[in-house]
């Protein structure tokens, strides 16, 4: 390995970096920060109130700047939470665009558009991930240099070619897990599905398919959308569908590792999605909808995709997708989508950059 470097690794500021996580984007910067440091880099992870004390963390107060009532009146005024976090990241980048010679590379791993917009600024390279479709935020920000000097990554092919028409050449690293904390279960009689619970991941989708499959379901994750989770989950839970709530990863690894197959349904083109490769580390086979960049990551050795929507198709591919070799999804987890796979990718953008 070339030398160490120093790391700026911008996270949220509005969802700590800690166990439960509250989504795949936080559960990937908790993944890399681990990862860099044991590689022996020296890093600052900049992240919101409450996040993981042991990654070195340099915290981006989460609070509304003093607004005029003058000010509050106006028509343009923002929401707390959005005025919140756009003044941490507004402080965050004038800090970094202050430190002359404290990092060699900035990584902003957030999905906020301030990074990208002051990237000139700073007086280091600066690498974006890229882990959403376009947003009219970020799309602005890219355009508003005349040459954005930002060095962009995404998590799969189907993002790249997403974000194309502004970004030609985002190299593409896939998010990654730790597939020692994901080790491989004995699996079991029923189905998983994990993720965030909002109307996008299409939960009661997989509700509907294990009905049809005549195989018990659980669910787990935070609940994003209330008023999805009472309107479309809660009146279809029973003995047969149950919700396990938030667990943490030790919790939830168990539970995935001891399912016969997890469900991925998305109703939008998924980015990545890292659930697909924690089952896939459990040794848990996956089935779910060809959408987005699930493609990229199932393979016919570790799951079967059916067309986006079908919760009929998905049932009838449940028993065969159970039929895997469960050693087979895992080796292919370990291959493709594991934490070294991905923290050797960052470090030889990083390296690319820097030098």
């Amino acid at each position: 390995m070339n030398r160490p470097l120093r790391i700026a690794l911008i996270a949220s500021a509005g969802h700590p970096i800690r166990d439960p996580f509250a989504g795949g984007l936080e559960a990937h910067t908790w993944t890399l920060s681990k990862a860099l440091l044991g590689r022996g880099h020296h890093v600052t992870l900049f992240a919101g109130p409450g996040s993981d004390p042991g990654l070195g963390v340099t915290e981006m107060p989460l609070r509304v700047p003093r607004i005029s009532q003058a000010a509050r009146n106006d028509a343009s005024m923002a929401a707390p939470q959005w005025l919140a976090e756009h003044h941490a990241y507004l402080g965050l980048m004038l800090d970094l665009a202050h430190s002359p010679s404290q990092y060699d590379v900035v990584h902003n791993n957030s999905l906020h558009y301030l990074p990208v917009a002051m990237a000139a600024a700073v007086p280091c390279p600066v690498v974006t991930t890229l882990h959403t479709p376009p947003t009219p935020w970020l799309e602005s920000a890219i355009q508003a240099p005349s040459h954005c000097p930002v060095r962009f990554s995404a998590v799969s092919r189907h993002t790249a070619k997403a974000w194309r028409h502004l970004v030609p050449s985002a190299t593409v690293v896939r998010n990654g897990i730790d597939t020692d904390r994901w080790p491989q279960g004995p699996g079991g009689e029923g189905l998983i599905w994990s993720g965030r619970i909002v109307p996008e991941k299409g939960a009661h989708l997989a509700i509907a398919a294990a009905r049809l499959a005549g195989r018990d379901l659980t669910l787990a994750g935070p609940v994003g959308n209330e008023e999805y989770f009472e309107a479309c989950i809660r009146p279809r839970l029973d003995q047969h569908v149950t919700y396990a709530g938030h667990l943490q990863q030790r919790e939830l690894r168990a539970l995935v590792g001891s399912s016969a197959a997890a469900l991925v349904t998305p109703c939008w083109d998924e980015p990545y999605g890292l659930v697909i490769a924690e089952a896939l580390a459990c040794g848990t086979p996956v089935c779910g909808f060809a959408r987005g960049a699930l493609p990229e990551i199932v393979t016919p050795e570790c799951g079967r995709l059916v067309a986006p929507g079908d919760h009929r198709a998905l049932a009838r591919v449940v028993e065969p997708t159970i039929a895997l070799s469960r050693p087979k999804a895992r080796r292919h987890a370990e291959d493709f989508c594991s934490m070294q796979v991905m923290t050797r990718s960052y470090e030889r953008l990083y390296y690319a950059v820097a030098t």
